[in-house]
C-alpha cells in the first residue's frame, strides 16, 4: 500500500511540474547602461499595471537586458518594463503624471493617451518560451 501511495504521489509531483514553464525577456532599444531594467510579470487583467505577480530587475549590458522568470504556471501574462535610469526603484514621472524614463509593453502594445491594456499586452505561455520587447 506505501507502494502504490508513493508511487501516485510521485505522479501527481510530475503532473504540476510540468505545468511550470520558464520565460525569457528580451529588452533592447535602451539608449544607455545607465541604471537598471525593472521587469514586471502580471498575470491578469484586474491586476496589470497595479499589482506585480513577478518582478525582475537587471544591469544593462550592450543597451539590452535578458531576464528569466522561472517555474511560472502555464497561462495568460502580460508584462510592463521600463528604464529607472537614476536607479532610484520607481517609474519617474513629469509634472503632468508622464512617464519622463523609457517603458513598454509585452508585444509593444502602446496606450492611447495612457498606458496599454492588458488586452493588448497579453500574451500565452504553455511551454518554455522566449519575448522580446523594444523600448
Amino acid at each position: 500500500m506505501t507502494k502504490i501511495i508513493t508511487i501516485i504521489t510521485l505522479f501527481i509531483c510530475s503532473l504540476m511540474s510540468a505545468q511550470n514553464v520558464n520565460l525569457t525577456v528580451s529588452v533592447s532599444g535602451l539608449k544607455n547602461n545607465t541604471g537598471m531594467v525593472k521587469v514586471g510579470l502580471y498575470n491578469s487583467d484586474e491586476t496589470f499595471l497595479k499589482t506585480i505577480y513577478k518582478s525582475v530587475a537587471s544591469k544593462i549590458k550592450n543597451n539590452e537586458v535578458i531576464v528569466t522568470f522561472e517555474g511560472i504556471p502555464a497561462g495568460e501574462y502580460a508584462i510592463s518594463t521600463y528604464h529607472d535610469e537614476n536607479n532610484n526603484g520607481k517609474l519617474d514621472k513629469n509634472m503632468m503624471g508622464i512617464p519622463s524614463e523609457d517603458y513598454a509593453a509585452s508585444n509593444n502594445a502602446k496606450g492611447f493617451m495612457g498606458p496599454p491594456a492588458y488586452k493588448d499586452a497579453k500574451f500565452v505561455v504553455n511551454k518554455d518560451s522566449k519575448i522580446e520587447i523594444i523600448l
